[in-house]
């Protein structure tokens, strides 16, 4: 590809490269520079791309992307934003797939995964139409599934994904749009179909540094979409309808409390293993069934309906495919016990997604509800008592452990959450090694327990250290089940 039509549609600061010149592909990591390649120097937060454009020329690129004007030798372009270039230059390697589908983005602190999730079968249910999926805990190009590393991935590797599904016939590619991804230009460029607002609670405050910019980095979402769904009931709400109504982008909005919104879940229905709702919009009333229990399943339908209306599916075929749609995994994952006690494993590692996990199995327990968490390392300090004080005011007894500790020290980790615990009066246990928690939590099970498992969720590895280890607590509790069936 010439370097002129790679580079089209950036705005260039200056550059010593001959723009008729060729190019074999794009690179932002040295290391993995290829003969013929443009290499786009970003800055990380560990190291800067500028500090390698020596080790990108030796690798045989033919040209650097910086955001300063030296270049060690090599032809430059200097951008503004190399992140933002990255984008762009990503796109136009692989032909703008991104203009070939329906992009559907959600964002929020909580929900994104099963929302996600609940389009895509919405819409393969509705219309049939192949569609992909990128999320937390899987890529997936129609029904072929893909390693994912980060909830939203890099620019370069989002739009092979896209190219890789506009080549597998996708028609639609539903996304979930982290704040880190956001704010770090990944979907720099990209017009999104819709977009659907969870909601906004405390997190990733080690890398936003207050709630206001974690907030901005979610509205940058809004500002590139042509329609949205919004959850009325959170008080961010405001500042995205605002930012909506200013560009003129249709909505709609939903809630359990609010009759004034667009579409609203009444007589709602709790169970154990499910929930169901009668969602009322104009001139409509409408069944909605889904088999994950807790009153954030409510908001998660209704956030997929929402978004489903928008892109012309009714709301009579969004409900029936609902209702056929299967659990999410680690999002409220009943784990089959073989015995009177229920274990769900469900990924809450926020304060707010605590809360609700724990008050929703809290509505269909017959027994203790019994909580067993940790709180990750080298990540947001300022939850982990939060999280301590809510898990022992919701629970009948809670056990402390680890989650992925990092490169942070478990004892350090564990005694922040301890901070919000009164250590005198909470029923609770700290048992550091995460393994033996869970095989002391199944060996004290009482009748009718509700035993939760929260944090780890879809995730089958434990990081301790740099390493990363297998952790599958689906197999963590067969295994625990078995012992304490034989006595161990």
């Amino acid at each position: 590809m010439k370097l002129k039509d790679l580079f089209d549609g950036l705005k260039i600061g200056g550059s010593t490269a001959d723009m008729d010149s060729e190019a074999s592909g794009v690179s932002y990591d040295s290391r993995r520079v290829k003969s013929g390649d443009v290499f786009v120097a970003v800055r990380g937060f560990n190291c800067d791309g500028h500090d390698h454009i020596a080790d990108a020329a030796a690798n045989g690129a033919v040209c650097v992307v910086t955001q300063d004007a030296a270049a060690d030798g090599l032809p430059y372009v200097s951008v503004e934003n190399t992140r933002a270039a990255l984008a762009v230059l990503s796109a136009n390697l692989f032909g703008r797939p991104a203009e070939k589908l329906k992009i559907i983005g959600v964002t929020g602190t909580n929900g994104k995964t099963t929302v996600t999730y609940l389009i895509k079968e919405i819409i393969e249910r509705a219309t049939g139409a192949k569609t992909g999926l990128i999320g937390t805990i899987r890529n997936m190009v129609g029904a072929e599934e893909l390693w994912a590393e980060f909830t939203t991935p890099e620019s370069y590797e989002l739009h092979e994904l896209f190219a890789n599904m506009v080549g597998a016939g996708c028609e639609y590619a539903v996304m979930e749009v982290s704040s880190h991804a956001l704010a770090l230009d990944r979907v720099y460029g990209i017009e999104f179909d819709v977009g659907v607002f969870t909601n906004l609670t405390s997190d990733h405050l080690d890398f936003h540094k207050s709630m206001e910019e974690y907030g901005d980095a979610k509205l940058k979402l809004f500002a590139q979409c042509r329609k949205a769904a919004v959850n009325l009931d959170d008080d961010f709400s405001r500042a995205v309808i605002d930012l909506l109504r200013e560009n003129h982008a249709p909505l709609i909005s939903f809630s359990t409390l609010h009759d004034e919104a667009d579409l609203v879940a009444k007589r709602i229905k709790l169970y154990s293993d499910r929930m169901e709702f009668c969602a009322l919009t104009i001139g409509v009333l409408q069944k909605v069934e889904l088999g994950i229990p807790g009153m954030f399943s409510v908001y998660n339908a209704l956030a997929a309906t929402s978004a489903a209306m928008l892109l012309g599916i009714d709301i009579q075929s969004a409900a029936a495919a609902l209702g056929e749609c299967p659990g999410v995994p680690g999002r409220a994952e009943v784990v089959p016990t073989g015995g009177d006690f229920t274990v769900l494993i469900d990924y809450a590692h926020t304060p707010d997604a605590l809360e609700k996990i724990i008050a929703s199995a809290r509505q269909g327990a017959r027994g203790r509800v019994v909580t067993l968490f940790g709180c990750g390392g080298d990540r947001d300090k300022t939850k982990r008592p939060v999280m301590g004080e809510i898990a022992v005011r919701l629970s009948d007894f809670v056990i402390v452990t680890t989650d992925n500790p990092r490169t942070e020290a478990p004892d350090a980790i564990i005694g922040d959450i301890l901070a919000g615990i009164d250590t005198a009066n909470a029923p609770h246990i700290v048992i550091e090694d995460r393994r033996e928690a869970i095989k002391w939590a199944i060996a004290n099970s009482q009748t009718n327990d509700v035993l939760i498992l929260a944090g780890k969720g879809h995730e089958t590895y434990q990081i301790l250290g740099t390493e990363r280890v297998r952790f599958d607590e689906r197999e963590v509790v067969a295994q625990a089940l078995a012992a304490a069936a034989e006595g161990i």
